[in-house]
């Protein structure tokens, strides 16, 4: 099962260490989402990043960087629907619904199906899938290794997720909000959980 962690929507002090620390404890894919950013701020952040890491980045903004710093790929959602003319890399993109997994997955490496669970990082955002209609998913083959869960993911829930279908689970608050604490053993505690 795939671990993908996406960054917070703001910067912060110790970020690239942070995101370096990840790559080097085995991290695959990280996706960029800084959606207030600009260009050039999004650059200046990735070109402090060890350059080896780049091809495990996907970027939800400022898709030119993709080819321009040679990023794993893009990843398309309600700001940013489109796939630039000519582009043939990379592809994942956001569903919050069973109907838009349908209507996406065919044309993207991967999706991400959200929220599964209470967000952790974003306050009244509640989980939109029972148990039950999940497990219908999987049957019916909408949900399969091609759909992220992401949305209130943590520790407790991998077990779950897995058992359900998906081809992986995607970290944003849990994460992030444990800057300071253990936040490397952490990961390697839910990487562990993920190898199959």
């Amino acid at each position: 099962m795939k671990l993908i962690v996406i960054t917070t929507p703001q910067f912060f002090e110790g970020e690239v260490a942070a995101v370096t620390s990840l790559f080097q404890n085995g991290l695959e894919i990280l996706h960029l989402r800084k959606p207030g950013a600009s260009a050039k701020e999004i650059e200046h952040f990735l070109r402090q990043l060890p350059m080896e890491y780049m091809p495990r980045i996907v970027t939800h903004e400022q898709f030119q960087l993709a080819s321009t710093l040679g990023l794993k790929g893009i990843h398309l959602n309600g700001r940013n629907p489109q796939v630039p003319t000519g582009y043939t890399g990379h592809i994942s993109c956001s569903c919050h619904s069973l109907e838009e997994v349908l209507r996406h997955k065919p044309d993207c490496d991967y999706v991400f199906l959200s929220p599964i669970y209470d967000s952790i990082s974003k306050e009244g955002y509640s989980s939109a899938y029972s148990s039950d209609v999940l497990r219908e998913a999987q049957q019916t083959g909408i949900v399969d290794s091609k759909v992220m869960a992401l949305g209130g993911i943590n520790l407790e829930h991998l077990a779950e997720i897995e058992s359900l279908g998906f081809g992986g689970a995607v970290l944003l608050g849990d994460i992030w909000q444990r800057i300071g604490e253990d936040f490397i053993g952490h990961f390697l505690r839910l990487k562990q959980l993920c190898l199959p």
